[in-house]
């Protein structure tokens, strides 16, 4: 009895940690959807403050006591309590380990940062944003040093995103992916086959993307009821709880696909969070276990599925009926053209063959740049120079070039491995759910994207954060994490595509 009441003493504390957590993010999420350009300082100051208020309530004496006490009943807990557990002593041992000033200060950086990256990007100058950057990057390197590393100091920062992933690992099977995708592109680039996408850049309102945007969403499976969408500079999720998880996209007049494949992208981390049981609430479990199995699911939603003949097969013919600019345009023609593979500069609208490897330059700058190898200074200059070496193409400014993404600007540095990570999960995740509904897709063809639904709930989404990245996977395909299953699945794509021997 003793046990069981001081559990539920327990998940009502992580109750509270959960319920400060979730104000918090929405005044983040007001920040980057709504809130005036003048409320910056103030705002920033709330944030700080209630961040520092989260701290507390991580790090207290109450903890100490609540991991002593169940470490010594350990036994005697279910597989979901001794996770609860062990996440609860985690967090409790990483924070514990940062000051609380120090920390509250980086929170305040952050929110100036992130406002400073917005104007930076506007202007196409990086030097508005290079001194919030510098701050950013002398505090994860300050931060590094409280926690401790033993090969890497980068590894630190890996495993906040991606639980026991390393760059010795990460070198390895990226490595691999490298080598593969630049055989393949090699080959396309050598293809006759031209595709024309012409008419994908006709104008498309804001407000018609929009209503088409919803509606595939919805057909997904994403609930409105427990979600919405809006915009903002760079797309995103947050959620507040299983009942409220929102998503943004940015939408381009000029351009059908960037807003519509955000959505769908959005659309599946969202999907992940509201799939998670409410029993798992008040346990520090009730949210995706890393963000690299986050990203295998919007990114399965986004191209395995949203770029697939199948999906639009059926979704084909209402973008007809919604956009006059398809009515003449077949759906092959169609399907190549939302599949077209041209080295480009901007990650998010990158072609899903070559997009691994902006993940993978990405990946390759913040190594060195947390190691001391390169400074801030030097990133535009590194970021050109290796846009140039493996893609080809260079930036003609900062916006479409270094100041491109969010993630430095609020800290997140060992985030970007995740996206490439999340193309090898999804890949093996697809490979298993073949094995498990030989028909997908045929299931796809006839519109019945709750199958997928269902088998991703059901394999992925219940779990939570209840078993690390590396033991999910495992209990999923019965293997561990693998390149080889996207590979494949990239050279059969594309060699279908553009009439390769494979």
């Amino acid at each position: 009895m003793k046990v069981k009441q001081k559990l539920q003493e327990l998940k009502n504390y992580i109750k509270n940690m959960e319920l400060l957590d979730q104000a918090t993010g929405i005044i983040y999420w007001d920040m980057r959807v709504g809130m005036p350009k003048k409320a910056v300082e103030q705002r920033s100051e709330l944030i700080g403050y209630l961040s520092s208020e989260g701290y507390k309530l991580a790090t207290s004496n109450k903890v100490k006591r609540f991991i002593d006490f169940f470490e010594c009943y350990m036994d005697q807990l279910t597989v979901v309590e001794k996770a609860m557990i062990n996440e609860l002593k985690k967090k409790y041992e990483d924070v514990k380990k940062i000051p609380e000033d120090r920390y509250k200060e980086f929170v305040i950086a952050c929110s100036k940062s992130e406002a400073a990256w917005e104007a930076a990007k506007e202007k196409g100058d990086f030097e508005i944003f290079r001194p919030h950057l510098e701050k950013i990057v002398d505090f994860q390197r300050e931060f590094i040093e409280y926690k401790g590393y033993i090969d890497n100091k980068y590894d630190c920062l890996l495993d906040d995103y991606e639980r026991g992933i390393t760059v010795k690992r990460l070198d390895e099977v990226f490595g691999e992916l490298r080598d593969a995708i630049v055989k393949l592109l090699n080959k396309v680039k050598g293809s006759k086959i031209k595709i024309e996408d012409s008419f994908l850049k006709e104008k498309f309102t804001k407000e018609d993307q929009e209503e088409f945007g919803k509606f595939i969403l919805e057909e997904m499976g994403y609930d409105f009821q427990a979600g919405r969408i809006d915009e903002s500079v760079h797309p995103f999720t947050i959620n507040f709880g299983n009942r409220d998880v929102r998503i943004t996209t940015h939408y381009y007049e000029y351009d059908f696909r960037s807003a519509l494949f955000s959505s769908i992208h959005e659309g599946g981390h969202a999907i992940y969070e509201q799939d998670i049981p409410d029993e798992l609430i008040g346990t520090g479990l009730a949210t995706g276990v890393s963000m690299g199995i986050h990203e295998s699911q919007s990114r399965f939603y986004e191209n395995i599925i949203g770029r697939s003949k199948g999906f639009w097969k059926v979704f084909f013919p209402e973008a007809q009926k919604r956009f006059p600019q398809f009515r003449d345009i077949s759906l092959e023609d169609f399907y190549k053209a939302i599949n077209i593979v041209e080295p480009s500069l901007i990650r998010t609208e990158a072609d899903e063959l070559t997009y691994s490897l902006h993940i993978i330059i990405r990946y390759e700058i913040e190594k060195a740049l947390i190691n001391g190898i390169i400074e801030v200074k030097d990133l535009p200059r590194v970021w050109n120079e290796k846009y140039k070496e493996y893609l080809g193409v260079e930036p003609s400014n900062d916006s479409e070039g270094v100041l491109q993404d969010m993630h430095w600007s609020d800290g997140s540095f060992g985030y970007f491995p995740s996206y490439a990570l999340g193309n090898l999960y999804g890949a093996q995740m697809l490979n298993k759910m073949l094995e498990d509904l030989p028909n997908i897709y045929e299931e796809i063809e006839n519109g019945n994207l709750g199958v997928i639904h269902r088998w991703l709930n059901n394999n992925v989404h219940k779990y939570g954060s209840v078993y690390k990245p590396a033991e999910l996977i495992k209990i999923i395909t019965g293997q561990e994490l693998t390149a080889k299953y996207f590979i494949e699945y990239l050279n059969k794509k594309y060699s279908d595509i553009y009439q390769l021997d494979y």
